[in-house]
């Protein structure tokens, strides 16, 4: 489709939603935005930069200046046919890359060039998405390129796009076309650089070879004074810099005035200055070319609006001159491993080693997290408190955790989501490989300073989201460490049978019950020791219980008896444990201990527990909850991811002309379609409503009725009465004329309105609803459950966010407590639940195509042996108001609130 072009368009009027920051592959960001004609100086001074060879690539000649008239031409777009994006960092351009649409036909000649300096950061992949995503909103549909064959960084640019690129070769020149329209790999390879280029940000947060803190103080009770002595005594691999301009030296370390005068260059400036001078501090940091900046003062968002538009501002420049900010407000960063022994925080301690990350938003919890670690025997990788989470989220720390090393579990500590969608996606990939384990607190307030850059969201989104996604999901900090103890340092059960044994038969029904509840299987009844057993006989059950086929995990349970000490028994358990070295969990409430007893530890070279440890609890209660979240996890593990399935006879350019045209009409307003419309747009993904027509008078109901071929049914426009138990804007089966015309007159009279549908009656079959939602923060999610009363009295809905698996639509009709009566309860005839699953994925797709569809509501759906018949659709279009998780590669937008 080609769009018409305004005659004369502002050239400084571009789209805003055009401006990102993006990350480059070495975890630096620069800003893109379109081009303007004040950007003409930047251009020539960009030009002149460009060393010969790139020059000649670009140019196909030596262009050793810009003449005037191509400098007019380069800088003064119209931001449709003629587009062109600038890479800034800070004032100076360093990449430029632009597409001018050729004729009328939907097709444009693409080119792009990079500063020698900048070259191999990854800048023309980022510049190739972003004019892609503005030619396809601008209506083309294909790029052209001429290059020089032997160019080979930009003909590999093209290459690895994951388009499919056909090529021919004139007199040394390539000729290179593909489509521009996201492909499957097209979607992969941003994604794959993507998680490099952020996780790499992350990796320089966490892996500095250098340390400024500004503000280093001398005083013991200031903030400067505990991050210098943090750091120091951390015994940090790097170098430390104080930077104080009142004192040579600060704890010993010579200090210097300002971040500029450090002789070398700096990878991460600990910012502990007040929030009013934090903005000269960063003149100092950009100046230096610091690559992040981890800010723990405080007096920002949290403080009221000037903070927040002054913490805003401060990001704002940081990302365009190429720097990553963690906080403000923060509590710190912290890296445990032997190389790096960094401890940016305001916590006294470096915790013990392990391979647990940990990311937080709240400074002041951070402290008491680390501690609850510490004395639970919970070993630390990596730990992150991002405070007002202005820039680095935890979203980037999941980036970086999936190809981390060092990491196996990540912990979350949520109080909001920045882009809900993005974590959805990011979580899903991880916990593939890594649990996740999140706290999501703050369900019905969130605190000021996190508010400006997070998104509402519904509890039963969230819960939908987490499940999907295979996030363990805990209720509090305590649940939180008792799941995380057994992830990081017990393997994965097998399944959910579950074996008890110890020496209290009153604490091992205890935990038998528990298990009961939370849905395991006992693998035999709990074996009771007795509390005169010594450690051998202890032992020798624990080896047979863990020896059994029929024993996925086990519970131990154990209570001293007063004649031996307690200790000799955990260390009789964990030989046996060790020897046996069976690859079957184990949890114990072992003597009333909380976290790892010193005698059920395996530990490193360090001291520090580690993998074969055995966990304990103060009851058998938390013990196995704790076992029953990692037996669920393994289990979602184990099933198949499934695949994104895009059903046949889909019809997506038309569905969204269609969308397009309605709402062209309606001003940017959320509006309910007509029938006809609804009927036309879920036709393009092949969803047809059983044959109806609208009638006035009972004349016309007859003649629709026999246009339609009998039998019918006639059913109020009112939806209020078509959804009442008793039926009383309905009448169904009718055969003949008479009964049509009586119909039509009772429901004129319950209705008092001569508008009445007539509609073929479906096959008989259990009556469902499908449903769309737009979530303000996780976009759409699709749901499911039977209609009815009770189902909407009870909630019984089934939730998944698209996009959907078929894996995702399946589990989702089967989710319901009531979907036992889809698949033949107490010898029924099953539902075709084939074309059931069908049609989720066909209103999935319709939701994935157009965003504009705010809610939609299939209802009811008649499932029967037969297939499946849409009765009723109602749909509301306008703009969406979530921000998608798709497009070319971006960091969350910084903006300041409405």
């Amino acid at each position: 489709m080609t769009t018409a072009t305004p005659a004369a368009h502002d050239p400084y009027d571009y789209p805003r939603a055009w401006e990102a920051d993006v990350v480059l592959s070495d975890g630096g960001t620069v800003h893109l935005r379109p081009i303007v004609p004040d950007d003409a100086d930047g251009l020539v001074a960009f030009h002149g930069k460009l060393s010969e060879r790139t020059r000649y690539l670009r140019y196909f000649g030596a262009y050793p200046r810009i003449p005037q008239r191509d400098l007019e031409r380069f800088s003064t777009v119209d931001h449709h046919d003629r587009v062109a994006f600038v890479a800034l960092l800070g004032d100076d351009i360093v990449a430029v890359g632009r597409y001018e649409r050729l004729g009328d036909a939907p097709s444009a000649e693409v080119a792009f060039v990079v500063d020698d300096a900048h070259q191999g950061r990854g800048l023309g992949s980022i510049l190739l998405e972003h004019l892609a995503a503005a030619a396809s909103e601008c209506g083309l549909r294909r790029f052209v390129a001429e290059v020089l064959a032997e160019n080979s960084p930009m003909v590999r640019v093209f290459r690895d796009a994951g388009y499919q690129v056909s090529r021919a070769i004139e007199e040394g020149v390539l000729h290179l076309e593909f489509d521009i329209d996201p492909t499957e790999e097209s979607l992969a390879v941003a994604r794959s650089r993507e998680q490099a280029a952020e996780a790499r940000s992350v990796h320089n947060l966490l892996h500095p070879r250098s340390v400024a803190v500004i503000g280093a103080s001398t005083d013991p009770t200031k903030i400067g004074y505990a991050a210098l002595t943090n750091l120091l005594s951390a015994d940090f691999a790097g170098t430390v810099y104080p930077v104080n301009p009142e004192h040579r030296s600060v704890r010993g370390v010579r200090a210097y005035p300002s971040v500029v005068d450090i002789p070398d260059p700096v990878d991460l400036a600990v910012v502990a200055v007040p929030a009013d001078q934090v903005e000269s501090v960063l003149d100092g940091a950009l100046a230096k070319g610091v690559k992040t900046l981890l800010i723990v003062s405080g007096g920002f968002a949290e403080a009221g609006p000037h903070g927040l538009h002054a913490e805003l501002r401060l990001v704002g420049e940081a990302r365009a001159h190429g720097m990553r900010v963690v906080g403000p407000n923060a509590l710190g960063v912290l890296n445990t491993d032997p190389a790096i022994r960094l401890n940016a925080t305001l916590a006294p301690r470096l915790p013990a080693r392990g391979r647990t990350g940990f990311f937080c938003q709240s400074g002041a919890l951070g402290t008491a997290i680390l501690a609850d670690a510490e004395a639970r025997g919970l070993g630390l990788s990596t730990f992150v408190s991002a405070g007002n989470r202005a820039d680095v989220s935890g979203n980037d720390l999941l980036q970086y955790w999936e190809t981390d090393p060092n990491t196996d579990l990540v912990l979350l500590y949520l109080e909001s989501f920045g882009n809900p969608r993005k974590f959805a996606r990011l979580a899903r990939r991880l916990a593939r490989s890594k649990p996740v384990v999140a706290v999501k607190s703050g369900r019905h307030a969130v605190r000021p300073q996190l508010a400006a850059t997070s998104a509402e969201v519904d509890e039963s989104s969230v819960q939908a989201l987490f499940e999907q996604a295979g996030v363990v999901r805990v209720e509090s900090l305590a649940q939180l460490f008792d799941t995380a103890l057994v992830l990081a340092h017990q393997p994965l059960p097998a399944g959910p049978r579950v074996g008890i044994v110890g020496n209290s038969s009153a604490i091992g029904l205890l935990a038998a019950d528990t298990a009961r509840a939370q849905g395991l299987r006992l693998a035999f009844d709990p074996v009771d020791v007795g509390t005169q057993t010594g450690p051998a006989e202890f032992a020798a059950a624990v080896r047979e219980a863990l020896n059994s086929p029929d024993t996925d995990a086990l519970v131990v349970v154990f209570v001293p008896p007063l004649a031996i000490p307690g200790t000799t028994y955990a260390r009789a358990l964990r030989e046996v444990v060790t020897a046996l070295g069976k690859d079957k969990p184990i949890v114990s409430t072992f003597l009333a201990a909380e976290g790892v007893p010193a005698e059920l530890a395996v530990r490193t070279e360090d001291g520090a527990p580690t993998r074969g440890s055995v966990p304990s609890y103060p009851s058998p209660e938390r013990a196995v909850t704790a076992l029953a979240r990692v037996v669920r996890y393994a289990a979602w593990r184990q099933r198949p991811q499934g695949n994104l399935v895009r059903p046949a006879e889909i019809h997506t350019e038309q569905a969204q002309e269609v969308v397009r045209e309605f709402l062209s009409t309606v001003d940017d307003r959320t509006t309910v379609l007509e029938d006809a419309e609804v009927v036309r747009l879920l036709a393009c993904y092949g969803i047809d409503v059983v044959p109806f027509k609208v009638v006035l008078s009972a004349d016309e109901a007859a003649a629709a009725a026999g246009e339609l071929g009998y039998p019918v049914t006639l059913k109020a426009v009112d939806e209020r009465l078509r959804g009442r138990p008793d039926l009383a804007g309905v009448r169904l089966d009718l055969n003949s004329e008479d009964a049509v015309r009586t119909a039509y007159e009772d429901i004129k009279v319950v209705s008092g309105d001569d508008e009445v549908y007539v509609q073929q009656m479906a096959p008989k079959g259990m009556s469902c609803v499908i449903g769309l939602q737009d979530d303000p923060s996780f976009g759409t999610l699709v749901s499911f459950g039977l209609s009815g009363v009770v189902s909407t009295l009870l909630g019984d809905r089934a939730y998944r966010a698209v996009p959907l698996t078929d894996v995702d639509a399946a589990t989702l009709i089967r989710e319901p407590r009531t979907a036992p009566l889809l698949t033949g309860y107490r010898g029924d005839e099953p539902a075709d639940l084939a074309a059931l699953q069908d049609l989720v994925q066909r209103v999935a797709a319709l939701a994935e195509d157009n965003p504009e569809v705010r809610s939609l509501s299939l209802d009811p759906v008649l499932a029967s042996p037969d297939g499946v018949f849409v009765a009723n659709a109602r749909m509301v279009l306008g703009p969406p108001p979530s921000r998608p998780d798709s497009g070319p590669r971006r960091l969350r937008p910084i903006t300041a609130p409405d």
